[in-house]
């Protein structure tokens, strides 16, 4: 107690001479300089618009305690990172998201992606697919393939992965109201293969929470959505322990024009909300929550982003620790994917591009993440050509093995800068826990529009400082030319869609249709009923029962969603 004391009298000490010398400086040294060259003009602050001071000592971290805030990497509360040796043990997943037209040209980019070394496959889909209708359904017309790949069937998923053995490679697949029926067709594609269920590795988004908030690709009403998401936790905890069944998730927030504190507070509200139904469901929290994983943004602000990461895992480990009762040290490990922010991309002079995403996967990777997508340089133009996807992955592969930050762990921890940026977006992050809660918890406070009404201020105020020149955007507000685009664009196959119609009609006549009406049937039951959804969704999409069909039961059983007028 003593020592205690001693150390904290001589740190007051400490503390105190330092303000004074800074004061001295701030005098002297500082006045003498800005008399001489005045600092630029402008404000200086983050992508956030949160304002950064001229320079950060430990006096911005006056109470500052390492083992409270930091401690080790691979040890509680998680801040350097959630494995002992971070990259000098692994390097993070190369995770390319691709996806486009019919399966058979997503299954070459795949290949193609593999053969250059990538380490992991993500899936894109189609606007139909993602809200559960079928290639040649009325609502798909003039949408098929463009900003993914178009499933409607087992057989296209079968086509999708042909030649690539789903045993053997880490999938992910950002599919989310119609997650679990996708996901059924994944398990049923691999068993096909011979792989058991249980063997498979992957993730599926299945984040429903963050499409009320952000995306709007929602198709039903919050509570029955959030059964088919804990049914789906329910299934892969009792039968595929491998699999990450949902990917709670922060980008799509944060390219709605959150900030980065919003991105975070948000995503973690939707994490506590999934476990607390997970619970309720009857799970103990330490049977799922290994498996749950995150997928946050990597935008503009290099130090801002770091920040955001490591005040991330520090709070989540947390929380599951003393608000969930988790006793596993696996409950406490915040595992996420990154991509780079799209919301950055510029359709003018998209070269420039580049320099931005090995930015921001460079503090993706400073920030700790397990896997990584890099967008490509004209992905505000149209969907990535080879060329560019394969200067985004190299991008990754340069960080990994020219750089050198993968050489030790969390190597700017300890920085005042740093340190200071993820206490003030972790004390943010609290304020929004709080007022969420006052509405009721997360389901009221979407209903109440609470979470769409702060992203659209923030993207409004950050949309106004680009107009006023407040915010430079390089090529866009300046530095701007008249230049014609001419780097190479994507051409799909312009015979897709009627190759991927005539599969579908083929499809219906040819499979056993008694089989598939019996098995919808059994779905219908089952949604009416409390059972847990997977086991049917696997038997109606092994009859080749399509999504837009097993969708449509769902429909009828649970009804669609109509955002409140208040927007």
């Amino acid at each position: 107690m003593i020592e205690k004391q001693s150390l904290d009298t001589s740190r007051i000490d400490s503390l105190e001479k330092l303000k004074a010398e800074r004061k001295r400086w701030e005098e002297t040294t500082l006045r003498q300089t800005l008399a001489k060259r005045p600092e630029r003009a402008g404000e200086f602050v983050t992508t956030s618009s949160v304002p950064v001071e001229r320079l950060y000592t430990p006096l911005d971290l006056p109470d500052f305690d390492y083992m409270e805030e930091l401690g080790f990497p691979g040890e509680y509360p998680y801040t350097r990172g959630i494995h002992a040796t971070m990259y000098r043990g692994r390097l993070w997943t190369m995770r390319m998201f691709a996806g486009f037209g019919t399966a058979e040209e997503t299954n070459q980019r795949f290949k193609y992606l593999l053969e250059e070394g990538q380490t992991g496959l993500s899936v894109a889909f189609d606007l139909p697919t993602l809200m559960g209708y079928d290639t040649d359904a009325p609502e798909a017309l003039g949408e098929f393939g463009k900003c993914g790949v178009a499933i409607s069937s087992l057989k296209d998923m079968e086509l999708l992965f042909d030649g690539i053995p789903m045993g053997k490679v880490s999938t992910s697949m950002t599919i989310n109201s119609p997650a679990a029926i996708i996901w059924a067709m994944y398990i049923a594609a691999a068993e096909k293969q011979g792989y058991p269920r249980e063997t498979l590795r992957g993730t599926i988004q299945n984040d429903i929470l963050k499409e009320y908030i952000a995306q709007k690709e929602y198709i039903f009403p919050p509570e029955p959505s959030m059964r088919l998401v804990t049914d789906t936790i329910e299934f892969g905890t009792r039968e595929m322990p491998l699999w990450n069944t949902i990917s709670i998730s922060g980008y799509h927030i944060r390219e709605a024009g959150a900030t980065a504190a919003q991105e975070l507070a948000f995503t973690l509200a939707d994490g506590f909300e999934y476990v607390r139904w997970a619970i309720e469901r009857g799970l103990d929290v330490d049977e799922f929550a290994p498996r749950l994983s995150f997928f946050f943004n990597a935008h503009n602000d290099f130090f801002e982003e770091i920040a955001k990461y490591r005040a991330a895992r520090r709070i989540w480990a947390r929380e599951m620790k003393e608000r969930f009762g988790a006793k596993s040290e696996r409950s406490l490990l915040l595992r996420f994917h990154t991509q780079t922010a799209g919301a950055s991309l510029t359709a003018q002079q998209p070269e420039n591009n580049i320099v931005r995403v090995a930015i921001q996967a460079l503090a993706a990777v400073l920030g700790g993440t397990q896997s990584l997508h890099t967008n490509s340089m004209d992905e505000a133009l149209a969907l990535p050509s080879e060329l560019a996807v394969r200067i985004a992955l190299r991008t990754q592969q340069i960080l990994a093995h020219e750089s050198g930050v993968a050489n030790t762990i969390d190597p700017l921890g300890g920085s005042y800068f740093v340190e200071a940026q993820t206490r003030r977006i972790e004390a943010e992050a609290y304020d929004y826990f709080r007022r969420i809660e006052d509405l009721g918890g997360v389901l009221p406070a979407i209903e109440a529009g609470f979470f769409q009404r702060e992203i659209s201020e923030a993207a409004y105020r950050y949309q106004r400082e680009i107009d006023e020149k407040r915010r430079i955007i390089v090529g866009v507000n300046e530095y701007a030319d008249e230049e014609p685009i001419r780097i190479p664009l994507l051409e799909m196959d312009p015979q897709g869609y009627e190759r991927q119609v005539g599969r579908l009609e083929k499809l219906r006549r040819e499979r056993d249709n008694e089989a598939v009406g019996t098995a919808l049937k059994a779905v219908e039951e089952a949604a009416r009923g409390s059972e847990n959804l997977m086991p049917y969704l696997i038997e109606a999409v092994k009859a080749y029962a399509t999504l837009g069909e097993i969708t449509d039961v769902l429909r009828r059983v649970f009804g669609t969603y109509q955002e409140p007028t208040w927007i």
